[in-house]
């Protein structure tokens, strides 16, 4: 938001986020002018309601691909490009820590990149100018309470 208000073009590269009902924010990113793709598959049941888990092809290839529309950013010359979920990805096995720290290499001098998710690597630690980490201690998720629109998704 801060990005946008100074003018700034910024975009969001949504990784393993995929489907359209589940997002409430992509609303919001349309209203301000943020750009973003959403990659991987819906990973909620539509009939059961509950999160599938499961690590399968179609999640790697999204994993790359989002990686390629990070890269059109990069060519697109925009000026912030947030990696939402990446580390996760990464962590869960859908790509490489070596393919994030190629697409790092192709960054422009003047495009700042956010990596976001749990569970950063030590080699994306290492690797950034600012390191903020949030860590889960306790969600009612886990307890059975499902998913609220607005506040969850």
């Amino acid at each position: 938001m801060r990005a946008v208000g100074a003018e700034k073009k910024v975009g969001v590269v949504f990784f393993d986020k995929g489907g359209n009902t589940h997002y409430s924010e992509r609303t919001m990113l349309d209203r301000v002018g943020i750009a973003y793709v959403a990659t991987g598959r819906d990973r909620i049941d539509p009939v059961t309601n509950r999160f599938d888990f499961s690590i399968q092809q179609v999640d790697r290839d999204e994993a790359e691909r989002g990686l390629e529309e990070a890269r059109k950013m990069f060519k697109e010359g925009y000026d912030l490009v947030v990696l939402d979920e990446v580390n996760s990805t990464t962590d869960l096995k859908m790509m490489s820590v070596e393919s994030v720290l190629a697409l790092l290499d192709e960054k422009p001098e003047n495009t700042e990149v956010v990596l976001t998710g749990r569970n950063a690597p030590d080699a994306f630690v290492d690797r950034a100018h600012l390191m903020t980490e949030m860590r889960l201690r306790k969600h009612y998720f886990y307890s059975g309470v499902p998913a609220r629109e607005g506040i969850d998704y």
